[in-house]
Formats: structure tokens, sequence, C-alpha cells
């Protein structure tokens, strides 16, 4: 996710080494990915009494973070291990889960009470879980990239992760393995099948998908756990018989990949004003959930109208507004230094490549 600059020269470079500019498109689907992911965690205190929420939250956690791990795993195509991409695997996913992991820890000993909780690094918290899947997919990708059929035998990992709940909660395995065919089919994915889901064809169905979904998940909400989305549970965890993991990871499946091809056919492949901020999604991501989880401490949500349309629209506005600021530029440079550090002094220096003839 590091920005990439174009620095002024006196002479125009040969064009194999200019460096290649970013895709608007690209860019402006994490921006949104991640508004409604920010959106999504401020609905969460409505939902209580209010089917209308219940939802559009459930509408929105059936693609909006299989959305952003299908962009992931679509950018992680070119992950060979080479000792430059394990450098920046360390530094742009390690050590800014060990930094987030330990300052949510103190923070919500504050915002739940609960000083004696320890910092273990074995079990995410909150957002965290995100930075250890996206190391261990980004580490099997040359596995991926070898298999075969590697959708499929994704698919087959996380039917099988739903009949185990002795993975347990170490390192969020669960959601790890469960939102796995997400990533394994970003990787499988070219600049084609995007352009196919970018016709007007599909951007003229994408809405009323989107109403059928939403009428769907009204229908649905007091009748299924919304819980099966979160692929963090098994299914005996979730009190289900367990050959409805199976059954249900596929379900699942179809529909994420559904509104998340109708999500992507929405997404304008122009340049806007918010197209820059896909470059700091991560920081919007690890950064949002610190006044989400204040928020209930400050008493935020306790007004009665809050729970009230009104509520819901200032909730969302809200929070729309401060993912968007901690996109921007300033927050990035500021925070660089934990979200994407260099470290170079802690690795060796790599060995220049050979000119290719």
């Amino acid at each position: 996710m590091h920005e990439q600059l174009v620095t002024a020269v006196p002479r125009e470079r040969p064009a194999a080494q200019r460096p290649a500019e970013r895709d608007a498109f690209f860019d402006n689907a994490k921006y949104l990915a991640i508004v409604l992911v920010a959106v999504g965690h401020a609905w969460e205190p409505l939902r209580d009494g209010s089917r209308a929420v219940s939802a559009l939250y459930l509408l929105v956690y059936a693609f909006h973070m299989p959305a952003f791990i299908v962009v992931s795993g679509y950018f992680s195509r070119n992950f060979d291990a080479s000792p430059g991409r394990l450098r920046r695997l360390l530094t742009g996913l390690v050590v800014p889960y060990v930094v987030f992991e330990t300052a949510y820890t103190f923070f919500t000993r504050w915002t739940d009470q609960e000083p004696d909780r320890p910092v273990s690094l074995l079990d995410p918290l909150y957002l965290t879980w995100f930075l250890v899947a996206l190391f261990v997919w980004r580490l099997t990708t040359p596995v991926w990239k070898r298999v075969r059929h590697p959708v499929p035998v994704a698919l087959a990992v996380a039917m099988l992760a739903t009949l185990t709940p002795s993975i347990g909660d170490d390192l969020d395995l669960q959601r790890v393995l469960q939102f796995l065919p997400y990533f394994v089919l970003g990787l499988s994915l070219r600049p084609e099948h995007f352009r196919l889901v970018r016709r007007r064809a599909v951007r003229l169905l994408a809405g009323p998908v989107f109403a059928v979904a939403l009428g769907a998940a009204y229908w649905v909400v007091p009748r299924m756990s919304g819980a099966w989305f979160y692929h963090r549970d098994s299914a005996q965890e979730l009190g289900a018989p367990a050959w409805s993991g199976p059954v249900m990871t596929l379900v699942a499946f179809g529909c994420s990949l559904a509104l998340v091809g109708c999500f992507l056919a929405l997404v304008p492949g122009r340049r806007t004003w918010f197209t820059a901020l896909g470059a700091g999604t991560l920081y919007g991501y690890l950064l949002h959930g610190f006044l989400v989880q204040g928020a209930r401490f400050w008493g935020w949500y306790g007004p009665a109208w809050v729970h009230g349309p009104l509520g819901v629209a200032a909730a969302t506005l809200v929070a729309a507004t401060v993912v968007t600021a901690l996109c921007t530029p300033p927050v990035r440079r500021a925070l660089r230094c934990v979200v994407e550090p260099e470290l170079r002094w802690a690795f060796h220096r790599e060995p220049p490549q050979p000119a290719r003839t």
C-alpha cells in the first residue's frame, strides 16, 4: 500500500524505468471499501431493536471485507518471497501488528474497564486480525500460484475449518482460513476480469441486485445469525449442526462474490476527489477503531435519538468523515513510522541485481 511518488526530472526517463501509475479504479475501490468498514462498525451498536439497521449491517458485512481481501489478493500476485518483499512484509504487517495490538490492548483496558487485560500477540484484538491474516496469506502465495485449482482447494480448506472448533483463537486462525478463498480468488484474477464487471450491463444490474439483497437481508435478520459472515467461528460454536458449516461457507461465498462484483461495478474508474485516499486505507482501517471503541465508553450511543433514523444518519456521516480524514496524507506522514516503517537498519543490505540483457 505504499504510495508511489513520481519525481520530476529534467530529462525524460526510458519507459522501462518510469514508475507505474496507480490505477484510480483500485484506489477508489479500496477507499469506498474502508468507508463501508467504518460505517459497519458505527452501525453495530444501533442494531438492537432496529430490523432495518440490522439488515443494512448484514448486507454491508456480506461484502465489504471480501471486496477488500479480493483486491489485496490481486495486488499480492507478484509476491515471490524475495528478500525485498519479505522485508516489506515484516515492516508493513508484522511491525504494525505488534504496535496496534499493544495500543488496542492498553486502550481497551480503559474503555472496557479491564485493567488486567494482557498484551497477547497470539490473540489478535479487534481489527488487528487482518494484519495476521494478510501476513499468512501472502506467505503462502507461492504455494497457491503452483496449485492447479487454487480457489476450489482454498474453499475446501475454509469448509473444513468450519468443522474444526479445536482450531481455537490463536492468531484468529478461523478467520484466516475461512476468508482464505477470497484472497486466493484475488490471486487468480487478471485485469480482464475486472473489466468484465465494469461493463455497462453489469453496472445497470448492480443497483437492482443490491436492492434485492437488502430485501433478503431484511427477511433473514430474525431467522439467521449474521455471524456466518464474520467467518470467525466454527459451525458448532455458532450452535449449528456440523454439516451446516461447509454448506454456509459455499452459500456465503456465492452471495459475497455476487455483491463484490456489484460493488466493483459501481466503483468509478476515473480519478475523483477521494482517489488519492486509496493509498492510505491501512491507516484508516487501523486508526478508526479507537474512535469506535471510545464512542461506547464516552456514551455517544446513549441518547434515545441516536437509535432513530437521524442518529443512524449521523453515525454514518461521522464514521465516513473520520475514516476519510485518517486516510489523508498528513495522517500518513505523521504515522508512517509505525504503519509503514522502513527499518533499513534491521536488515542486511540487498545485493544489487545483475542487469538483464
